[in-house]
């Protein structure tokens, strides 16, 4: 190992992408230095000063430059660059790097499980880990509700134990994020981002969705130095501050929640006047209510951060108006604009399925880019409008968005390519059966 360069990556407690980080090295083989930055206000300073005055988790440094946090590391691993950077990297192209019965891209929940049950199905499954592995489950500090844990267990063990069980039963994990599928030709080609090629006989789409953002004046600037999508990761950094959580799904209650641990007051804007939330979690948020931890704005919106990258998040700009949706009302006079001091501002809007990768294909979105499938009550639940393509989990799943869902899906969608495999395989065998049998006439 000591041809290859140093690498270094700054981590802190209960931080999922720091553990997505470490993995992704671990998965090349690539040694390095951790410096956990918890409790140690010297080594944390250090990684601000390092990192250019960021102040989240993880920092990745190759021989002392810069790679950047988890979105950074991600981006880089996805073309190929970071491969580079570690002397890793290979000519890839056209060569078809190998061919699998079935190909799951990605290793959340319910890729996982369709892994677990295509396995068990001797389907000798290849996994693909996505830009985000482990999916959003990572981010999640504790489960409550998963059946079998009555005293609930954290997003990331979980995922953990259900990655080893997946590679007890025969599923092969490999680092990367898909480019493209192929549907033309039979097997379908699949490409990543850094050049490899595989090909396979079927397809599961398994890769997710990804954290919103708004889109507002300061949060490309601001990412990073005081706006995140990861309260678990990131709270921390931002002791004693106000902080804001946007947003009114389960997500932001359980952010909200975790983030009074660490904030003076925990402020929740939300832009209509009822949460989507499950009542477990609008009980949790009103008993920190009831406590002065949080406080709830509702009917309000964000419009834009102010700060600097130098000192981070100053304050923030939110508009409200008492019937909601605040920001298509920006000329009715009774919207409100008002300036709003705040330390830390927490993203927690939804997601976006991750399937650019099926656009050239034959398999039908809708609007926002969740996979159709075919439904129904009998087998071939999970199949797409391309056969041999099958999808769960959240790339399908708009409404539901649980995790027991997910993978509920993930073991139909490997039982249904399961049948589809066999089916090939029968009519693969009967047309070679009938050439023979011209040949011998």
């Amino acid at each position: 190992m000591s041809d290859q360069p140093r690498v270094e990556i700054y981590t802190k407690d209960e931080c999922p992408y720091c553990e997505k980080a470490k993995d992704l090295f671990d998965s090349k083989g690539v040694e390095y230095e951790e410096y956990n930055v918890s409790g140690d206000d010297e080594l944390f300073e250090e990684m601000v000063d390092r990192a250019d005055g960021r102040k989240t988790a993880p920092e990745v440094f190759i021989d002392d430059e810069l790679v950047g946090g988890w979105d950074d590391t991600s981006a880089l691993d996805e073309t190929g660059e970071l491969d580079e950077k570690l002397g890793l990297a290979t000519d890839g192209g056209e060569e078809i790097v190998e061919h699998r019965p079935l190909l799951i891209a990605g290793t959340g929940i319910a890729g996982l499980t369709a892994a677990i049950y295509a396995g068990r199905s001797n389907n000798d499954p290849l996994v693909i880990e996505g830009d985000e592995p482990g999916g959003q489950l990572t981010l999640t500090t504790d489960v409550a509700n998963y059946p079998g844990f009555p005293e609930g267990i954290s997003g990331p063990e979980l995922v953990n134990n259900m990655k080893e069980q997946a590679r007890k039963f025969g599923a092969d994990l490999k680092n990367g994020v898909i480019e493209s599928v192929d549907d033309s030709t039979r097997p379908f080609r699949v490409e990543l981002k850094n050049g490899d090629v595989y090909t396979a006989d079927a397809v599961i789409a398994a890769s997710g969705a990804s954290a919103r953002t708004l889109g507002i004046p300061g949060e490309d600037e601001l990412m990073g130095y005081g706006l995140s999508t990861c309260a678990t990761c990131d709270g921390a950094f931002f002791r004693g501050e106000d902080m804001l959580v946007v947003g009114g799904g389960d997500a932001a209650m359980e952010e909200a929640t975790f983030l009074t641990k660490f904030a003076d007051t925990v402020y929740i804007a939300h832009r209509r006047e009822e949460f989507r939330a499950e009542d477990h979690w609008i009980d949790r948020v009103h008993e920190k209510v009831e406590d002065g931890e949080i406080e709830i704005m509702k009917n309000t919106e964000l419009i834009e951060v102010h700060g600097s990258q130098k000192d981070g998040v100053d304050h923030v700009t939110l508009v409200e108006n008492e019937m909601g949706h605040p920001t298509d009302r920006l000329d009715d006079p009774e919207t409100n604009e008002f300036e709003f001091d705040v330390g830390a501002v927490f993203l927690a809007i939804g997601h976006t399925p991750n399937t650019a990768y099926l656009e050239d294909t034959g398999v039908e979105m809708d609007d926002e880019g969740y996979l159709r499938t075919q439904g129904g009550s009998g087998g071939g639940q999970t199949e797409t409008d391309v056969p041999g393509i099958f999808g769960a989990g959240d790339v399908v799943d708009y409404h539901y968005q649980q995790a027991v869902t997910a993978a509920g899906m993930g073991s139909k969608a490997a039982l249904d390519a399961d049948e589809y495999l066999e089916d090939v395989e029968r009519a693969d065998s009967g047309a070679e059966e009938a050439k023979t049998a011209a040949a011998d006439d």
